[in-house]
């Protein structure tokens, strides 16, 4: 508990772990994370098994515009970057750097999450490919759009934790939910690492 930690000298070097709770909090985050490492990688195996059942609509090469998601991936690689800057403060004791670098992280997060829906409208409107169109719409929809859902996740679950502890500073209460929800948004950034690579490039590349 957080009573069982000396604070007279300020706090731990490791606040996010230096409670009962937050070592909990920590643990069971890494037993979600494996399911979800399961879930991502059988929707990842379902769009490499049906990507060439294009049927009469457009494929991947026809449709994908590299230079959109190349920023998409680079915005989402900072945020991922601004979420470790949070954390190294949140280490130092440094609150409103902390909060400062939060609210960067979340601002890349809607960005990047604007242009993805920006290219599955462009992707249905003018490339005429809609959930059904063929095997490999429903796959590439469901996969990103998956991921898409997971993003929209973090930045809820990052901007509740800044407004709820806005004016709290960095307690052993608040810091392992903020630690947790920094490595979840590592964890969206590495699965679009995958994404890009799976989805985009291989699929260009005809590998």
């Amino acid at each position: 508990m957080a009573g069982s930690v000396d604070l007279s000298k300020g706090l731990p070097s490791h606040p996010e772990r230096a409670t009962l709770e937050g070592k909990n909090k920590f643990l069971g985050f890494w037993v979600f994370l494996g399911g979800e490492t399961i879930m991502f990688a059988t929707f990842f195996g379902t769009f490499l098994g049906l990507r060439d059942g294009t049927g009469s609509g457009p494929s991947a090469e026809e449709l994908f515009a590299l230079p959109l998601v190349f920023v998409m991936t680079m915005l989402l690689l900072t945020s991922s970057l601004t979420s470790v800057l949070a954390m190294f403060a949140m280490k130092k004791n440094q609150f409103k750097a902390m909060m400062i670098w939060m609210v960067v992280t979340v601002v890349l997060g809607v960005g990047f999450l604007g242009f993805e829906i920006y290219e599955f409208y462009e992707y249905v409107h003018h490339g005429e490919l809609g959930y059904t169109t063929s095997a490999f719409a429903s796959s590439f929809y469901t996969l990103v759009g998956l991921h898409g859902a997971h993003v929209l996740f973090g930045l809820c679950w990052i901007s509740t934790l800044l407004i709820r502890y806005s004016r709290a500073g960095i307690t052993l209460t608040n810091a392992p939910k903020f630690y947790v929800a920094s490595l979840y948004w590592h964890f969206i950034d590495v699965v679009w690492v995958f994404i890009f690579t799976v989805v985009y490039l291989m699929s260009i590349g005809g590998a």
